[in-house]
């Protein structure tokens, strides 16, 4: 799944009359970058869901031939958040398969073959990517690279899932795997955060982190700024 459903906001003025997954990044649009990633890992079906200026999301995927099959979860009617747009698409999910989900804003040079492996080798319920590096909001894992909380450094706000020794401060990637079963754990369709709902599940299931090397190209281009960022550092290769 690609969550592309969000407002943009950050990116204004470029979304004033478009949305963020059609922002382009070399000379291509965000969404064509995030769909050709997961069909190179041999995805079969992705779900992308969309809220703002959603018919012009809809547009671009019908104008493309795509090897995977791509198929829209409307959000149009109301914003569901991560969690919320996670659940809402789960019938366009191919039943007992493990979900593969990537924001729209985001470029990286991580194999994700070897994400997949790791999430599959280790039998994790969930698997998030993660990467150090400085931000507000941090997952902590403890030395099994197990879930076990969350901290934003600017509000102090710290959020305990179990108590760990050694707990290691890692940013998360915007990358996650999901085995089908825990979809039916996490409560009716409404807004809420994926991570949210992975902090509530993770004293029950194996919820880990995947850290990414340190030299792996990673960048959140949900800003101007940070979309040229990323558009210097690949020209520059």
């Amino acid at each position: 799944m690609i969550f592309a459903a969000g407002l943009g906001t950050r990116l204004k003025p470029l979304t004033n009359n478009l949305p963020k997954a059609l922002a382009p990044f070399m000379g291509k649009p965000l969404l064509w970058h995030a769909i050709k990633s997961m069909e190179a890992v041999g995805v079969k079906r992705i779900v992308v869901n969309v809220h703002h200026f959603a018919q012009q999301i809809i547009d671009f995927v019908e104008a493309n031939d795509w090897q995977a099959d791509v198929i829209i979860s409307d959000e149009s009617d109301l914003l569901l958040e991560t969690g919320g747009g996670l659940l809402k698409a789960k019938p366009f999910f191919i039943a007992n398969e493990p979900v593969l989900i990537r924001n729209v804003d985001i470029i990286t040079s991580t194999n994700l073959e070897s994400f997949i492996y790791s999430h599959r080798n280790n039998k994790n319920d969930a698997t998030l990517m993660v990467k150090k590096r400085n931000t507000s909001r941090y997952l902590l894992f403890d030395d099994k690279m197990h879930l076990c909380g969350w901290k934003n450094t600017k509000t102090q706000e710290q959020i305990d899932v179990y108590q760990a020794s050694n707990k290691k401060d890692l940013a998360f990637s915007g990358m996650h795997i999901v085995e089908a079963h825990l979809l039916n754990k996490m409560g009716a369709i409404r807004p809420f955060s994926i991570i949210q709902a992975y902090l509530d599940l993770a004293a029950q299931y194996q919820i880990n982190g995947y850290q990414v090397d340190d030299n792996e190209a990673w960048f959140d281009v949900g800003t101007i700024e940070k979309l040229q960022d990323a558009e210097k550092y690949y020209s520059g290769k």
